[in-house]
């Protein structure tokens, strides 16, 4: 019976060490989201991209990462299931269904998260619900070039890593309006240090938010302009302000998102 249960231990030793390890991806998730990059307008070749970045940061941070282009999936019972809906550089209307707007809505005022990333402004326009959400609708942009973002909102989870003078390129949007009296601004652009007209001519001036963050309608709402380029996804601080940006949006941070603040 000894000489059993000695070899009964060694083959527990030998399988314990040839075992492989259980990967993080692998354990319970702390907390889940939903990336929605549905487009009925100009599609961003970086939504691929971006999808895999999120889904990365998730293996690495330990929250599970759904994502979908189907509206139908805008039910009460499904989004109950998330802790933030992520809209990765949705345009047009993308959300069509007046059910599935619907559902949105109440997953908002229940207490739900939600982050918009780039293009996201350029969505809703039909839907003014949607256009408090996001905080201001996109008006246009100049080209793609290098400039200077100040980070301002010290002290959040999506800016704490970053630089207070923030050099990088991307596509810098220009609003319709200025969101400052309803949000939290956390980056503005400094438009001395580009050609900020637009397409249509427009330029925002001096204050120009860039991602800024609220709570709207029951629920919390983080949004950054950032996030045009295919390389903005490999970029370790663009990576670093998307990731605090979802823990935000998914109530895993601090959420200082007063317009005083």
């Amino acid at each position: 019976m000894k000489a059993l249960s000695r070899v009964l231990a060694v083959l527990a030793l030998v399988v314990g060490l040839v075992a492989p390890a259980v990967p993080a991806a692998a354990e319970a998730a702390q907390y889940n989201v939903l990336v929605f990059s549905k487009t009925t307008g100009y599609r961003h070749a970086s939504i691929p991209d971006g999808i895999a970045a999120i889904k990365k940061l998730g293996q690495d941070n330990g929250f599970a990462v759904d994502a979908t282009e189907d509206d139908t999936q805008f039910t009460d019972a499904n989004l109950a299931k998330y802790d933030a809906v992520i809209f990765l550089s949705t345009t047009g209307d993308p959300v069509t269904r007046p059910e599935a707007k619907a559902a949105f809505e109440r997953y908002i005022q229940a207490g739900g998260g939600y982050l918009g990333v780039h293009a996201a402004s350029d969505s809703g326009y039909n839907w003014a619900w949607y256009g408090g959400l996001v905080g201001a609708y996109f008006r246009d942009h100049p080209a793609i070039q290098p400039a200077l973002v100040r980070v301002v909102g010290q002290g959040t989870e999506a800016t704490q890593d970053l630089p207070n003078k923030w050099w990088r390129t991307d596509e810098w949007y220009n609003f319709q309006t200025n969101p400052r009296a309803a949000v939290r601004v956390l980056a503005r652009m400094d438009e001395s240090t580009y050609n900020p007209v637009g397409y249509t001519g427009g330029y925002m001036g001096a204050d120009h938010p860039m991602a800024w963050c609220h709570r709207y309608d029951g629920g919390r709402a983080v949004y950054t302009a950032l996030g045009h380029t295919n390389a903005s996804y490999t970029e370790p601080l663009f990576l670093k302000h998307l990731l605090g940006g979802i823990k935000m949006a998914a109530g895993q941070a601090k959420f200082n998102c007063d317009p005083e603040d």
